[in-house]
């Protein structure tokens, strides 16, 4: 999958989210990269996508006017899986949910209970 098409992919994922998820996500940035660059924090081999930024269910009245929170979201770690194409963007869409549910304040943990893990 090319760049352009990996990124038609990830912007298929968020133009299919949810009215309200959208509402919630206008202070988000979705950026898209090859894979995980220096200045980003090493997460575990095979980091598909990273949440940077403070979960709303942590946010205070002294946390406006921050930076925008980012969502990472990693073409290579995902070609990597070899997926047939349809998954692949099945597993694109699955790391977006992934991600807004870190910016929702959805831990790990019950990600993985729920299914999305």
């Amino acid at each position: 999958m090319t760049p352009s098409e990996f990124a038609a992919a990830v912007q298929h994922a968020v133009d299919h989210l949810p009215v309200w998820v959208h509402e919630a996500l206008e202070h988000i940035e979705i950026v898209i990269m090859d894979e995980p660059g220096p200045d980003i924090e090493e997460e575990g081999e095979d980091l598909l996508g990273l949440y940077v930024g403070i979960p709303l269910t942590e946010r205070s009245v002294e946390d406006v006017g921050e930076l925008p929170d980012i969502i990472y979201i990693f073409r290579q770690p995902h070609l990597a899986l070899n997926l047939p194409e349809p998954e692949l963007r099945e597993e694109v869409a699955k790391t977006l949910v992934h991600e807004i549910a870190h910016y929702f304040g959805i831990e790990d943990d019950h990600l993985e209970r729920i299914g999305w893990g």
